[in-house]
Order: structure tokens, then C-alpha cells, then sequence
């Protein structure tokens, strides 16, 4: 039974709590995070209902890559200054994002095989391939490929930021050369190479490696990167199979919009190794 002299309930939370009401002259929420550009960002093509889910799927991931990527440059920096705590911290964080973006993956398959068939006249040859920041985090990671620059060869602009990732020696590179320079032997074709080359596993990296491994109370904070390495290719490791799965259960083995083989493109990717040494060492110990 409502009191016909009580307020709304609302409001008497929201008066009781002191909160401001009127930003006609201060900057608001929406102002701040720019919504009204955000929101109004998704521009479907077809007059099928799903599309936009599957418009909000590609561009939170591209926002959740944007940040992976802000923190994924700064580890790089700082583990190139041998400054580790704060590169522990953001390491820990982009394996937090890729887990956002793993469970991402489960909003998209919601989406039924005759739904998007529905959309994909309407895509062209848009293709989550062409995403230029998940090429740079790809490369940041040391999965260096000369012929996925071409995708944005028209977009100078893009093309400059990508081919600067591609140059630049990744995470795992800058690792290697704070081992040696902890005193920790690592070959000198691992410290100084042709950054754009795809990493090569060796023997004597493995063995850097476990010596940190082998006396961890010596090496802690190396042994505690190469941990936090570990987490993050579990994590991408997961990332790229939920991928996988989604695109499988959606499309089937039906080529990708972007010409790659789909489902085939995506397992061979599944392969790939970013710190092989980290993993072999395992067998070692």
C-alpha cells in the first residue's frame, strides 16, 4: 500500500543521498564518455534484427584490443627498462581482457547459422581479419607475418602504425634481453635479429630458461615473468579457440568474408606458439 503522501521512492533515494540533478552547465556522464558517438556508432546495413549484435560484438572487442594494447606497449617499455613490477601489473591485466574477450565469444553464438546468413550479403568483404589492432597485438607478441600488412596498404595511416609493431623487436624479444642482461646466457641470435622475422625456438633460450626456473628464490622476479608470460599465451591460447568454435558453430567450414579458409585458417593459427621455450621447459624440470 503506497502512502498517498510519500514521494516516489526514486526520488527519495536520489534527494536522501544528496545527488546532484542538473548539469545544463557541468559535464555529465554522458559528456565525459562521449555516448551520444558511441551509441550512435552502430549503422546496420541490413533490416535484419541480429545485426546489431553482431555490430556491438566487433566494436566492444576492438575497445577491449584498444586498451590490451595501451597496456601491452607499456610492458613492453617497461620490462625493456627492466622496470618489472609495473610490467607484472599490466601483463596481468591484458590476460584479464583476453579473458573479456573469450566470453564475448559466447554473446556471438547466440547468433543461429540462418542468422547471419541473413547479414553476411551485407558485409562484403569486411572481415574481423582486417582488424589492424589485433594485428598489432599479434605482433607485439612476436607472430611477425610481412604478407598481413597488405590488409591495410590502403590506409597509409594504419599502414605506418601496424608496419611499426612489425619492426619493433615484441615482448618476448624484450624478455631475452633482460635475461642476458641479468647475466643469464641467451645466444646472441636471439638478442640482436631481423625483428620482423617470425621467433625461431632454440635450445640455449630453453636453457636461460630453466636455469631461472631451477633456482626460482635466485631469479624471482624473472621467474615471475616468465609465469606472467605463460598466463598470457594460456590466455590468447583461449581466446583464439573460443574463436574457433563460434565461427565453426555459426558458419560451419564456409569461407570467411575476409577470403580466409574460415574455420581451417583459424585452427592453424591454434598452432602457433608465442614463447615456445616457457612451455618446453616443462618437460625439463
Amino acid at each position: 500500500m503506497t502512502c498517498p503522501h510519500a514521494a516516489p521512492r526514486g526520488e527519495h533515494i536520489v534527494r536522501d543521498e544528496g545527488a546532484q540533478l542538473d548539469f545544463s552547465g557541468d559535464m555529465s556522464y554522458g559528456d565525459y564518455l562521449q555516448l551520444d558517438r558511441i551509441l550512435n556508432a552502430q549503422k546496420p546495413l541490413s533490416p535484419d534484427h541480429n545485426e546489431l549484435l553482431f555490430i556491438v560484438q566487433h566494436q566492444t572487442s576492438e575497445l577491449w584490443m584498444k586498451l590490451m594494447l595501451h597496456e601491452l606497449g607499456a610492458a613492453v617499455d617497461a620490462v625493456a627498462r627492466d622496470q618489472l613490477q609495473p610490467a607484472f601489473k599490466m601483463l596481468a591485466r591484458v590476460s584479464k581482457i583476453m579473458e573479456q574477450l573469450v566470453h564475448a565469444w559466447d554473446v556471438l553464438a547466440t547468433m543461429t547459422p540462418p542468422e547471419y546468413s541473413a547479414i553476411r550479403p551485407y558485409l562484403g568483404h569486411s572481415s574481423g581479419f582486417q582488424s589492424w589492432q589485433y594485428r598489432c597485438i599479434e605482433f607485439s607478441l612476436g607472430n611477425k607475418n610481412a604478407a598481413m600488412l597488405q590488409p591495410h596498404a590502403h590506409r597509409p595511416d594504419l599502414l605506418a602504425t601496424v608496419e611499426a609493431a612489425w619492426r619493433a623487436p615484441g615482448l618476448y624479444d624484450e624478455a631475452l634481453r633482460l635475461l642476458a642482461r641479468r647475466g643469464i646466457a641467451v645466444p646472441a641470435s636471439h638478442l640482436e635479429r631481423d625483428w620482423t622475422r617470425p621467433y625461431t625456438p632454440d635450445a640455449e633460450v630453453e636453457q636461460a630458461w630453466l636455469a631461472v626456473y631451477r633456482d626460482p628464490q635466485r631469479h624471482w622476479d624473472l621467474y615471475q615473468l616468465g609465469e606472467e608470460l605463460t598466463d598470457l599465451e594460456d590466455a590468447f591460447r583461449l581466446w583464439r579457440f573460443r574463436h574457433l568454435t563460434t565461427v565453426e558453430r555459426v558458419i560451419g567450414f564456409k569461407r570467411g568474408t575476409g577470403g580466409t579458409g574460415g574455420v581451417s585458417y583459424l585452427r592453424r593459427m591454434l598452432d602457433t606458439e608465442l614463447f615456445p621455450e616457457l612451455w618446453a621447459l616443462r618437460t625439463q624440470l
